[in-house]
């Protein structure tokens, strides 16, 4: 009989233990230690760095392309009407200051023959307006250097510009997706032209300096007139141009107040203008002119005061020897009347024509014109100062002129 082998007891799995802390220690030491995971902390930072590097690209694309898209988008909006085509040059954008800018641009007329352009400016910029920020509006700036305006009258309508008819202001909303809320103009000038005349009219200011303020009442003023323009300028490179107004941008119907001051214009360099359209011309003198208007829901009232002073139109030297009889009867007879009808102690000719009416079809009374001329001549003398229908115009002041002669007792203020 075989002796009986112990029997081992085997105790019972504890089940928190593993199996390897229950295995025998010689598979403990022969198996391999657990492999511990890689970290995901570098994957994370190769994928940030490259989202971050692929934005970084799209927006230098995005840049890049910025000019040619707004170029294409600037000569889709200008042209808007078909009478006006528009030209521009290269566009600049400064992300910085929220602005771009648009080089030489121009605006001709497609129909007719006219020479020169209704507008064009060196440089047209539009930006964002930093200052009315601390006010919480969100607002545009727009500033012209050295625009220049064109105004023809021709023959017929083909040769003719007036830039009328055309949606311009709407052109300008467009152009920048913020409201405009000011505007200044650099050294810009203004031209009538007739190209048909012999000799050829440009009667123009030049030197214009302006800047248009508040147009969206960022200032909440309860004040209807919250906008404000102001210009300068120099007419004929010789007189003094002075310019103020007040308006309500708001206003269904024009609301406005204007004031308007022209001060010792040589009358010879105008000659062109009145051979052409009077047919006569200076011999020497000088011309003011001040008007002043006031409109209230589309109806006006106002004045337009011309004055010459020191005024010849006839000589008997030269216009005699000329061969058109008929012109120098015609400037002998202006001569005449001028003499006179002008005040004798200030020597000038002069009158105020009242004006009224609709804003659009304004009418002047032809009587009380003929009896101011009378009034200047033998009561009293007019002088190129406002007479206050713009009374709202707080503390305008137009500087003296500098041929302006000097005030004499009895003139009319």
């Amino acid at each position: 009989m075989l002796p009986r082998r112990p029997v081992r007891r085997l105790l019972p799995l504890d089940v928190t233990d593993t199996v390897e802390e229950q295995s025998a220690p010689s598979v403990m030491k022969n198996r391999p230690a657990p492999r511990a995971k890689k970290p995901t902390r570098h994957r994370g930072r190769r994928w940030l760095l490259a989202v971050v590097l692929v934005l970084v690209a799209a927006l230098v694309a995005a840049r890049a392309a910025m000019p040619s898209v707004l170029q294409w988008y600037v000569n889709r909006t200008i042209d808007q009407t078909p009478l006006y085509d528009g030209e521009i040059g290269d566009i600049d954008v400064h992300l910085w200051r929220g602005a771009y800018s648009i080089k030489e641009i121009r605006i001709v007329k497609t129909t007719g023959n006219v020479p020169v352009p209704l507008f064009a400016s060196k440089r047209v910029d539009f930006s964002l307006q930093w200052d009315a920020l601390l006010k919480g509006k969100l607002v545009g700036r727009m500033s012209i250097d050295a625009p220049e305006l064109n105004f023809v009258d021709g023959e017929d309508s083909g040769e003719s510009q007036t830039g009328a008819g055309g949606p311009w202001l709407d052109i300008i909303q467009d152009l920048f997706p913020f409201k405009i809320n000011r505007c200044d103009v650099k050294d810009g000038s203004i031209h009538f032209r007739a190209f048909g005349t012999d000799p050829p009219v440009d009667a123009y200011l030049s030197q214009v300096n302006a800047s248009i303020e508040n147009l969206t009442n960022i200032y909440d003023e309860v004040t209807p007139l919250v906008a404000t323009v102001k210009a300068s300028g120099v007419a004929m490179d010789h007189a003094k141009f002075e310019y103020d107004m007040k308006l309500d941008p708001f206003s269904y119907r024009p609301t406005f107040q204007l004031a308007v001051r022209l001060l010792g214009l040589d009358v010879t360099k105008l000659n062109d203008l009145t051979r052409a359209y009077g047919a006569f011309d200076f011999e020497r003198g000088w011309f003011d002119l001040v008007v002043e208007l006031n409109a209230m829901e589309g109806r006006l009232e106002g004045y337009v005061k011309p004055l010459f002073r020191n005024l010849a139109v006839f000589s008997a030297r030269r216009d005699l020897r000329e061969d058109d009889v008929m012109r120098a009867f015609w400037e002998a007879l202006v001569g005449a009347a001028a003499e006179i009808l002008k005040n004798q102690r200030r020597d000038q000719f002069g009158t105020v024509i009242p004006l009224r009416g609709q804003v659009d079809r304004p009418s002047g009374d032809m009587l009380a014109t003929v009896g101011n001329v009378l009034y200047n001549a033998f009561v009293r003398a007019y002088l190129p100062r406002l007479e206050g229908i713009a009374r709202d115009l707080d503390g305008l002041q137009f500087g003296p002129g500098e041929v302006t002669d000097p005030v004499s007792v009895g003139d009319r203020q």
